[in-house]
């Protein structure tokens, strides 16, 4: 499979199949540092910062992200950290968008082209 952070978010307006387990599992392998829900409907991920200032930044980069991309993601904003979570809406459940999303927010902490 291609890096994810290349790729770009397809317009997703319902009307398909949530990804299957085993795509999911498989494309989990390129974000080991997200976690998947029960239901497998949702990926997460707890970002940790030293400060207000550095979380919000990280917030307005998801932010152009999301805008880029077409795909936006539930965001809990705490002092000090954020969590982050990609589910596609549209169709209930997770799609590839969910995983490219968490690929180009994980290359904000690592210096990677994310948008």
């Amino acid at each position: 499979m291609d890096d994810l952070c290349t790729l770009s978010c397809k317009p997703c307006e319902g009307g398909v199949a949530p990804l299957s387990p085993a795509a999911v599992q498989d494309l989990l392998r390129h974000v080991p540092q997200w976690s998947l829900n029960a239901d497998a409907t949702v990926i997460s991920r707890l970002f940790a910062f030293r400060d207000y200032y550095k979380t919000m930044a990280f917030v307005n980069a998801i932010a152009f992200i999301a805008h880029r991309q077409d795909h936006h993601p539930d965001l809990s904003v705490h002092y000090n950290r954020c969590e982050v979570r990609y589910t596609t809406h549209a169709i209930g459940g997770l799609s590839e968008n969910d995983f490219i999303c968490a690929a180009k927010t994980d290359a904000l902490l690592s210096g990677l082209p994310a948008s």
